[in-house]
C-alpha cells in the first residue's frame, strides 16, 4: 500500500484513502482508489501498463470511447474511475459506433510499435504490409513449440492457405486487440473500450472476437454497419487466435474451442 500510495501521491498530489478490488481479467490487479481530495481512479498493475497507456492514449485519438489516462509510474496506471452500468440496446449501440469509429483510424501497416503479451504468451507485433503474412507468422505461428504437437500441423497447413482465404492488404484498422464484452465498459448510455492489447489490422478480427463466447445484439450490428462479403467465412480464422491463446492460458478446457475453429475451415 505505501508503494501504490506514493505513487498516487507524486502523479496526482493525493493520498489514497481506500482501496476496493475490482475485476480486471487474470493477468493483471485493478483497483478502485478513493483519495483524500475526494476524487476516485482506477490503479492497475503489471509489468506493460506503459504499453497498456500508450494503447488507451491511441483509442481516444481516434475518437472511440477509453478511460482517460491519469499517470503511470513504474508498474502502476492511473486511470478515470467510470460507473459501469447494464449492457442496454443503447450502450450496444454504442459499442457498434465507437468500435467503427476506432477502426476508420488507420495505419501505414499491420503490427504495432512494440510487442505484448496476454501474461506468458508474448503478442509480436513487428510490422508486415502482407496481412495473411500477418496472421500467420505473427499470430497463428507466433510460437509453434508452443502448439500441441497434433495441432501444429494443422495450423500450418491453414497457414500455407491464408493468402487464398484472407485479403492481402485489407485497410490497417486500429484494434482493440483483445475485444469481447468483458473488456467493453458500459456507463448509462455510453461504451468504453478497456484492457486493450492494439495493433493495426483487418477490423475483423474485432468482431471475431466479440463473437466467441456470444451474439452482440441487433443494435450493435446496426451502428457498426455493413461488413465486407465473406466475412463469415473468415470468422473462424480469426477465432482461432483467441481461442489458442486460451488453451495456452488456462488449459486442455479450450482444446474444443481451437478444435471447432480448425473443423470448420476443413483442416
Amino acid at each position: 500500500m505505501n508503494g501504490l500510495n506514493d505513487t498516487v501521491l507524486s502523479l496526482l498530489g493525493a493520498e489514497v484513502s481506500r482501496t476496493r478490488p475490482l475485476h480486471g481479467g487474470d493477468l493483471s490487479e485493478v483497483q478502485l482508489l478513493s483519495l483524500s481530495d475526494g476524487r476516485r481512479v482506477v490503479a492497475k498493475s503489471g509489468p506493460l501498463v506503459a504499453a497498456e497507456a500508450a494503447m488507451l492514449r491511441a483509442i481516444r485519438d481516434a475518437g472511440a470511447p477509453a478511460p482517460e489516462v491519469l499517470g503511470v509510474a513504474g508498474q502502476v496506471l492511473l486511470m478515470q474511475a467510470l460507473e459501469e452500468t447494464g449492457a442496454g440496446a443503447m450502450g450496444w449501440q454504442a459499442l457498434g459506433h465507437a468500435l467503427r469509429q476506432l477502426h476508420s483510424a488507420t495505419g501505414p501497416h499491420f503490427g504495432w510499435a512494440e510487442d505484448y503479451a496476454f501474461g506468458p504468451v508474448a503478442i509480436p507485433n513487428a510490422p508486415l504490409q502482407s496481412w495473411p503474412d500477418f496472421w500467420a507468422s505473427r499470430r497463428l505461428l507466433a510460437a509453434p513449440d508452443a502448439l500441441p504437437r497434433e495441432l501444429r500441423p494443422r495450423i500450418e497447413a491453414l497457414c500455407a492457405r491464408l493468402p487464398e482465404l484472407l485479403p492481402d492488404t485489407p485497410p490497417a484498422a486500429l484494434l482493440h486487440g483483445d475485444l469481447w464484452s468483458g473488456n467493453v465498459l458500459f456507463s448509462g448510455s455510453q461504451a468504453y473500450l478497456i484492457d486493450p492489447a492494439c495493433y493495426y489490422g483487418h477490423g475483423e478480427v474485432d468482431l471475431a472476437m466479440l463473437h466467441l463466447f456470444g451474439t452482440p445484439p441487433a443494435p450493435f450490428h446496426k451502428a457498426y454497419g455493413a461488413l465486407e462479403p465473406g466475412h463469415e467465412s473468415r470468422r473462424a480464422i480469426y477465432q482461432l487466435w483467441p481461442a489458442l491463446v486460451h488453451l495456452r492460458l488456462f488449459g486442455a478446457s479450450y482444446r474444443s474451442m481451437v478444435e471447432a475453429r480448425l473443423e470448420a475451415l476443413g483442416f
